[in-house]
């Protein structure tokens, strides 16, 4: 493979990739992937966006309402989102790795993982 064939890193988007044996691998992030598994990736965007599910898999939409379903602590702050808050109105996000879920809480806007949610 020429420097000009690599694939982008599926995980952080740049295309500073390189190759290692079978691996290539991004130096920005870290992430290591098989050619093969880059192949599948794009059968897969052709599909349409991925499927976010919540933590008992049910799928979710934009506008959903949600529970959480343990509390979490936010990064930065000793403030903590409280186990079944209930959270209105969430926007799906597909490019922000797996922080998924765009949502505003009495305590202030957040972006959240899905697997910590469930829908209401």
């Amino acid at each position: 493979m020429s420097t000009s064939s690599l694939p982008t890193c599926p995980q952080c988007g740049l295309d500073n990739t390189y190759p290692d044996g079978e691996l290539l691998i991004c130096p920005d992030c870290g992430h290591e992937w098989t050619a093969a598994a880059t192949g599948s990736a794009t059968d897969d965007e052709d599909s349409g966006p991925r499927v976010i599910k919540d933590a008992n898999g049910a799928p979710l939409a934009d506008g959903d309402s949600v529970l959480l379903v343990k509390d979490l602590k936010v990064k930065g702050s000793s403030t903590v989102i409280k186990k079944g808050t209930k959270i209105k109105g969430i926007r799906l996000v597909y490019d922000n790795g797996d922080h998924d879920v765009d949502c505003k809480t009495d305590q202030g806007p957040f972006i959240l993982k899905s697997e910590f949610l469930k829908k209401a």
